[in-house]
């Protein structure tokens, strides 16, 4: 099977198990989500969708983050993990939005990535996921998957992100690297699967004796 062929395989399936993509992480609005986001770093999406409700009864928009002081912000997140870093960011990025962008998020990838704390991968899923621009954030989970089904050599995210680009049309990477990411959670695990246990793994490599050790 080519890799053009495994792709194509992938994408239906994947399809076919998730035919609604919704977002992962709980948000409202443009801004909780790219705070949710952000919160996400190093942390799983269970544990941020249990933390952003106390986030948002102290302020949820930018006007009202903006003054809260960041070690009330950190005191609340800390369960999130990097929350000295993270606090910092919420409330520089909420002060930006304000001076900068009539408190509203941004709708290009300059001026997010131009926002404390917001790198190319959270820009790339507000973008996605909210202006519906075309774009494919690369997690933990891509990155592992697109290894295992040699659709990358995986030696960095930018690179899994390029070859995987390269290798779907424009208008499927909204929902396919959300699709991508449940399959990774649910079948294709770290721990679960080592590119020989899970359904998708079988089928693209049916002689496969080694585990594939993926690189960070």
């Amino acid at each position: 099977m080519t890799k053009a062929e495994r792709a194509a395989f992938i994408d239906r399936r994947l399809a076919e198990l998730y035919p609604e993509t919704p977002i992962p992480l709980d948000h409202k609005d443009p801004y909780t989500l790219l705070v949710a986001v952000l919160l996400s770093a190093q942390c799983t999406d269970k544990r941020v969708n249990l933390v952003t409700p106390h986030l948002w009864a102290l302020a949820d928009n930018p006007a009202a983050m903006a003054p809260v002081p960041v070690a009330k912000i950190q005191a609340i997140i800390r369960p999130c993990g990097l929350s000295p870093q993270k606090a910092k960011a919420i409330s520089g990025l909420s002060r930006l939005l304000v001076e900068r962008h009539r408190g509203q998020v941004p709708r290009t990838f300059a001026e997010l990535e131009a926002l404390p704390g917001v790198g190319h991968k959270t820009a790339s899923v507000v973008m996605s996921q909210v202006w519906g621009v075309p774009a494919f954030p690369v997690d933990t989970h891509i990155h592992r998957l697109a290894q295992r089904w040699k659709l990358t050599a995986g030696r960095n995210v930018v690179q899994t992100e390029r070859d995987l680009k390269a290798l779907f049309p424009p208008e499927q990477w909204n929902q396919l690297h959300l699709r991508i990411i449940y399959y990774g959670r649910e079948h294709c695990t770290a721990r679960g699967c080592d590119g020989t246990v899970c359904g998708i793994c079988r089928t693209l490599f049916p002689v496969r004796k080694r585990a594939v050790a993926t690189r960070k």
